[in-house]
């Protein structure tokens, strides 16, 4: 970051604190995003956690940094309008480094430093609130950050994708997170208004939209129709 002042964040190599080899939940080796806005990070996909075996260890430009352990630039966290209050938990720091990259910052991952993190500690991973505040800040961030492009028609897809999300609860006998999933979108269109203001707000400073990071296809149907569990088995070619 001294080197380049266009560096804006870094976060460190994230253990889990628990299994010392295994990448953790909240960042793993760096943090990704899909065409879709899910959020996913190398060494973790969705519940998939990978071993540490040297296999991230290197030095490289990524979407998002973990809020568990976040080096950032006072000067531009003030600039990019700080963390939203209004997420309380979950997905905040993703928010935060989209509205950086927009303003033309770059966020690496530093895996010379290794963090072991404590999971679950505001919510526990089976908890519906969990569910609840994912979904529903996931949509907030995408509203607020995304591009003007096919800005309608990822969210008018989105509900559907999500809704498949609750079905899949329900059918596993989740019903408290398929209610989670429900409550999360009405959650969403509560703040509908106010997240719009947002991001009418956001977009008078953004200097270009952020594409670099991004993986051009769905991680949810990577992950859950071909079977993809590693971030080295994506197509390296769509981002």
């Amino acid at each position: 970051m001294e080197s380049d002042l266009s560096i804006a964040a870094c976060q460190p190599k994230l253990l889990n604190y628990n299994v010392r080899d295994e990448f953790e939940y909240a960042g793993g080796g760096g943090g990704f995003i899909d065409k879709w806005g899910y959020p996913f990070c190398r060494g973790r996909i969705f519940n998939s956690f990978e071993k540490d075996s040297g296999q991230y260890n290197d030095t490289r430009e990524v979407f998002w940094a973990s809020g568990a352990c976040l080096f950032i630039r006072s000067k531009v966290y003030s600039e990019a309008g700080e963390l939203d209050e209004d997420f309380f938990a979950h997905m905040e720091e993703i928010d935060l480094c989209w509205r950086i990259r927009n303003l033309g910052y770059k966020i690496m991952y530093c895996p010379e430093s290794a963090v072991y993190h404590v999971g679950a500690g505001t919510l526990a991973k089976m908890n519906p609130r969990k569910t609840y505040f994912n979904f529903r800040n996931n949509l907030l961030l995408m509203c607020k950050n995304h591009a003007p492009e096919y800005f309608v028609l990822k969210f008018l897809l989105r509900g559907s994708m999500d809704g498949l999300a609750g079905i899949k609860f329900l059918m596993a006998g989740d019903v408290a997170h398929f209610f989670a999933v429900i409550r999360a979108h009405f959650g969403f269109y509560a703040m509908l208004g106010k997240t719009l203001q947002k991001r009418k707000m956001i977009r008078k400073n953004i200097k270009r939209y952020a594409t670099s990071c991004v993986y051009r296809g769905s991680i949810v149907w990577e992950y859950f129709v071909k079977g993809k569990k590693k971030f080295s088995e994506l197509d390296k070619d769509l981002f």
